[in-house]
């Protein structure tokens, strides 16, 4: 006998227009419901509107789709002529390898996740092949400069609290690796008296990641400025938020300071709270880290093949954080 819930649920809905709202919602609660960042959701959702602007540039819906169509897309992703999600203009600057990468990502999800609920589909996900992504090599700061920019809070902050709390958020941005946003949703419960931290990153992905002794001081000195019950490790000295024990610092804010540091130190490099990820991992591998155990530390799901032979552990990453962190055995 036919399904008659999927039957009405075909009725209900045209999976092959996006003006099927009620669908793509679905699709973003299936998201939600498989544990998707809710940053992940928010770029799917631009990344499936640029998919919505190409197909009605062209009178087509998801069942006209094909390989010639699907190589149209890849080009239409890389050109200018490609539509902005919100706009709906041209896009002036074109998308790296990754967004792109990311968009066909999204575009295919969202074909896996109609198949999942039966409809007939003329491709399948994985014929959304993604693109090869351009070999990028970071520029980073030299290490006394980015020890400067660590320390600058100390020096240019003129409020002692906020001196402590941006001086310890800088520390423990380049003794961890962790990325801002992982930083800024820290609570206290996260961390131990050993200095060992308990995160979820990228894809709700949990592991530890480790402080210097260093860094521990400069954190130690800010929570004894406290006098709260906050459960955020960072929080803003000032809040127009009604609810007092939830407010966080934001992304921008230390994206914002960290600017201010940089250009009254007249570092000529560009430098973001990502630029610390990237120098940790560096200058690590300079020490002569594992690249295994720097992607334990990272948090990154997979190396190049010629890491593949390392063998890894979490104590094994721990061990080489402490032994060659630049700054594991600096004094304050």
């Amino acid at each position: 006998m036919p399904n008659l819930a999927v039957q009405n649920f075909k009725k209900a809905y045209d999976p092959y227009l996006f003006s099927s709202m009620d669908l793509i919602e679905d699709f973003f609660l299936f998201l939600q419901t498989n544990n998707y960042s809710p940053m992940t959701i928010y770029h799917y959702k631009n990344d499936l509107a640029i998919f919505d602007n190409f197909l009605k540039s062209r009178n087509l819906r998801i069942k006209d789709l094909d390989k010639r169509l699907i190589f149209e897309f890849k080009a239409y992703l890389s050109s200018n002529e490609r539509q902005t999600a919100t706009t709906h203009q041209e896009g002036a600057i074109r998308l790296s390898s990754a967004s792109i990468n990311r968009c066909l990502s999204a575009v295919r999800a969202y074909i896996r996740f109609l198949i999942e609920q039966d409809f007939d589909t003329p491709v399948v996900p994985d014929q959304f092949k993604m693109v090869k992504r351009e070999r990028s090599h970071p520029n980073v700061a030299e290490l006394g400069e980015l020890v400067s920019l660590i320390e600058s809070p100390s020096i240019i902050e003129q409020d002692p609290v906020i001196a402590a709390r941006n001086r310890a958020i800088l520390e423990v941005l380049f003794a961890t690796g962790m990325r801002i946003s992982e930083l800024v949703n820290l609570n206290r419960r996260d961390l131990n008296v050993e200095g060992k931290i308990f995160i979820t990153g990228k894809g709700r992905k949990q592991r530890f990641v480790y402080l210097t002794e260093r860094a521990q001081d400069y954190l130690d000195q800010y929570l004894r400025l406290r006098n709260d019950s906050q459960q955020a490790l960072f929080i803003p000295t000032k809040t127009r938020s009604k609810d007092k024990l939830s407010s966080r610092l934001t992304p921008r804010y230390i994206q914002e300071r960290l600017k201010t540091y940089r250009e009254k130190l007249r570092i000529n490099l560009p430098t973001t709270p990502h630029s610390f990820r990237h120098g940790f991992a560096t200058y690590l591998a300079e020490e002569g880290a594992s690249p295994a155990a720097i992607q334990i530390l990272l948090g990154h799901e997979s190396l190049n093949t010629t890491t593949r032979y390392v063998n890894a552990s979490d104590k094994f990453a721990q061990e080489s954080h402490r032994k060659y962190h630049p700054l594991a055995e600096r004094s304050k």
